[in-house]
């Protein structure tokens, strides 16, 4: 198991090391908090480290941030205390821990014996009934497996009718973009939505700026749509400086009524207070194609990625 003692601050713990972790088994997790396929996943691992740590499993999350804005110590905090984290959390600002391990993925969990040998590594969601029988055998136990089931946006996805990818707003990662005469990079621009948008495909309405890992609203009013298949829909969020900016979400024209997310009531409003992830929809009934809209009433929103589940 490669050194921890990269790690800017911790939260739970003091700085865990060799010393510290002798004789453990360990349960390594990388995440970061904006990542939705983490969020699914944390229930078990949180489960996980409930119910076997009195057989000597100690679990340890290093959220290394993906945006900018998720190095912030405060931001991390949050999400620490939002999601009932108990555990140990390494924060791994530099990527120093993240480098260490070889690391390339939001969520990774790397299984580590007593002795400090990685015996076993899996990436993203699923195959939760095998790690946690990886676990027992490295504990030395056998039981019945805890499960666990996750509420809101931890829900698991309704994968039987996900039709839509995870997509980039910034320029860097961007891509199906449909605005009529495309996408200026860091620059101010006034941009429309077009006549109408095929699966899979979004837009931009009023004067935003595209940046490399975001776009960012320079007018109220301005406008994010996108027209998706899943039952849920997600966007990661950030008010800069500006917060609260109070938003309102359009499902086809209309307000989603029964079919908002948990960040937005049933008339489609909701706001903008920190920088997380958003679920903006969660299809209450059959789940088929729609477009989402979604409008800032002020400035300086920051928008990163769509998730859907």
């Amino acid at each position: 198991m490669p050194s921890l003692g990269g790690a800017t601050g911790w939260f739970n713990s003091e700085p865990l090391g060799p010393a510290e972790l002798r004789g453990r088994v360990v349960l390594v997790n990388f995440w970061t908090l904006t990542c939705i396929n983490w969020l699914r996943q944390e229930p078990y691992v949180r489960e996980w480290s409930q119910a076997y740590r009195s057989d000597g499993l100690v679990v340890i999350g290093v959220h290394t941030p993906e945006f900018s804005f998720e190095q912030e110590i405060d931001r991390v905090r949050q999400a620490v205390t939002a999601r009932g984290i108990d555990y140990p959390v390494a924060v791994d600002s530099d990527y120093e821990i993240w480098s260490a391990f070889d690391n390339h993925y939001w969520p990774a969990l790397y299984f580590v014996d007593a002795d400090g040998v990685i015996r076993d590594q899996h990436f993203g969601e699923g195959r939760y009934e095998q790690s946690e029988r990886v676990l027992q055998r490295m504990l030395g136990v056998e039981r019945e497996l805890v499960g666990a089931e996750g509420l809101g946006v931890e829900a698991e996805a309704d994968w039987g009718h996900l039709r839509t990818p995870e997509t980039y707003l910034g320029h860097q990662r961007g891509e199906h973009f449909a605005s009529p005469d495309g996408a200026a990079f860091d620059e101010r621009r006034a941009y429309q939505l077009p006549e109408s948008l095929r699966l899979n495909q979004w837009a931009l309405a009023g004067e935003w700026t595209v940046g490399s890992e975001k776009v960012v609203l320079d007018q109220a009013g301005g406008s994010i749509a996108y027209r998706f298949h899943a039952r849920d829909a997600h966007l990661v969020l950030s008010p800069g400086a500006r917060a609260p900016i109070p938003f309102r979400v359009l499902l086809d024209g209309a307000a989603p009524g029964p079919s908002h997310g948990v960040d937005v009531d049933e008339s489609g409003s909701g706001l903008l207070r920190e920088g997380r992830l958003y679920q903006l929809v969660r299809q209450h009934d059959a789940v088929h194609e729609r477009t989402l809209e979604i409008t800032f009433l002020e400035p300086g929103a920051e928008a990163y990625v769509l998730t859907f589940g």
